[in-house]
């Protein structure tokens, strides 16, 4: 799968400081031994999952029908169903990489497992189903995927002051993510001063990338063929919103946690909430196929890849420290926008109610498909 380990541009990456995460989880990947060899070939150190991933496991695979069976005959709900096979794939998932856990004092080594997206705007529902996913995973590798809607924010200080792993999820926008990092900051600050210990909460904010330039690039290709000043400066900025995005979030992370108010809560035993790339797949092909991946290595970051980005980039990935580099670039990308009518924050907000809405709806057609298994197999046992 890996070929020659000392040629393979993925294991090259951790000698950077970035971790390498699978968007992607399936029991049929834990039960032919595909994972395991993605760690152990690839440095794979963790991954994450949602309701899109998990209806694609679950309706386009037969991996689940015995589990599945045995659930429905003991008269459990499409929702239960679901909430059991799914943490069977976390727990199963974190066990795997708990050596890396283990191996780097719980530095990496974690599986994400999201709360419900239909409560991603109502912060007790949210609240409610972190806290019962954190007990029920029963691991200390797992984090439990909150969304950063304004009603995650309490949340995330909520947690981590109770000693949860947080991923902070379907983040978007650069205001957005100094609130994250205020949020995740000020449970740590929480919990140190009602004497618990905070050396072992790990959180992450995940930035949604290439989903900026789909929403993007439409436009700047209109105004490319309008032709002026507009049409240069959309030119510049054509597919390169989400990585500039990105430089300017590291340099964010930078100024955060390797301040001075930081400082004090490191010495406490605290660590940073590491910045981690998420939807880093390509979707235009006029793309490389990699340039979500090759152009944000850096110190303490994550790259989260479905599987065809980890084949891709096995295969002809040219690892180097880029992240901080051309960030004066990254800021003129920026700071083009409204030049061009562009209103990054409102386009961030709409990509953010978007993302959220997609999942719901994922998992609303997981349930719908459970729940029809469910009444088919009833009804034949009638």
């Amino acid at each position: 799968m890996a070929g020659d380990r000392g040629q393979n541009p993925l294991l090259k990456l951790e000698s950077f400081g970035q971790s390498i995460w699978l968007d992607y989880m399936s029991r049929e990947a834990l039960d032919n031994g595909n994972f395991k060899r993605w760690i152990e070939e690839d440095g794979v150190t963790g991954a994450t999952s949602n309701p899109s991933i998990f209806e694609k496991a679950m309706v386009d695979s037969h991996s689940y029908d015995d589990s599945e069976q045995i659930l429905i005959d003991q008269g459990k709900t499409a929702e239960e169903i679901y909430q059991i096979e799914s943490m069977r794939d976390i727990q199963r998932a974190a066990d795997l990489v708990r050596p890396v856990y283990n191996r780097l004092d719980g530095k990496d080594g974690f599986i994400s497992v999201e709360v419900s997206p239909g409560v991603a705007h109502d912060s007790a529902a949210t609240l409610d189903e972190a806290r019962g996913l954190w007990k029920a995973a029963g691991r200390p590798n797992v984090l439990i995927k909150v969304p950063a809607t304004k009603e995650g924010l309490p949340i995330i200080e909520q947690l981590t002051a109770e000693g949860v792993n947080v991923n902070i999820t379907l983040l978007f926008g650069l205001p957005r993510y100094r609130e994250v990092a205020d949020a995740f900051i000020h449970g740590l600050q929480r919990r140190l001063n009602a004497g618990q210990p905070i050396d072992h909460i790990a959180s992450v904010a995940s930035f949604f990338l290439s989903r900026i330039d789909v929403m993007l690039d439409p436009v700047f290709e209109d105004l490319m063929k309008e032709g002026g000043e507009k049409a240069d400066l959309a030119r510049q900025a054509h597919g390169m919103v989400g990585i500039a995005s990105a430089k300017v979030a590291y340099e964010i992370f930078n100024e955060i946690f390797h301040g001075e108010r930081f400082r004090l809560l490191i010495e406490k035993g605290g660590r940073v909430q590491r910045v981690l790339w998420a939807s880093t797949s390509t979707k235009n092909p006029a793309y490389s196929d990699v340039m979500y991946v090759e152009a944000l290595i850096g110190p303490e970051t994550i790259n989260t890849v479905p599987i065809e980005t980890l084949d891709a980039y096995r295969d002809h990935g040219n690892p180097a420290l880029l992240l901080t580099h051309n960030t004066a670039e990254a800021h003129q990308v920026l700071d083009s926008l409204p030049k061009l009518g562009i209103d990054i924050d409102q386009v961030t907000q709409k990509l953010e109610d978007e993302g959220v809405a997609k999942f719901a709806q994922a998992n609303q057609k997981l349930l719908d498909s459970l729940e029809k298994k469910r009444m088919a197999i009833a009804t034949h046992q009638k």
